[in-house]
């Protein structure tokens, strides 16, 4: 079970991730299009957990762009894929995090 406090650094990453989509046009643009998701929905949907593990995803799914994104923030990018898991719903257990 993910501790609330794992989730809201999970969550943080998240935010982060979004303003780093939100710097550059293309990025967020790139976003929107795979998502579905327009500029009106951004603050409906940011109050939704689930949309802080689809900003995650859409950084996991492009290594240059999770890689960026790391680089932007001076985390991990172990660190982002880690705070992936804690907000996926069917996060594995049994996943060992060093």
């Amino acid at each position: 079970m993910v501790r609330p406090n794992e989730r809201d650094a999970a969550e943080e990453i998240g935010i982060r991730a979004l303003g780093f989509l939100a710097s550059d046009p293309e990025r967020l643009g790139r976003f929107f299009e795979l998502t579905g998701l327009s500029p009106a929905d951004i603050r409906a949907a940011a109050a939704d957990p689930a949309f802080w593990l689809a900003v995650l995803e859409h950084l996991a799914s492009d290594e240059s762009l999770l890689l960026a994104f790391a680089a932007h923030e001076g985390l991990d990018p172990v660190a982002v894929e880690r705070a992936r898991l804690r907000l996926a719903p069917d996060r594995h257990e049994g996943l060992r995090e060093g």
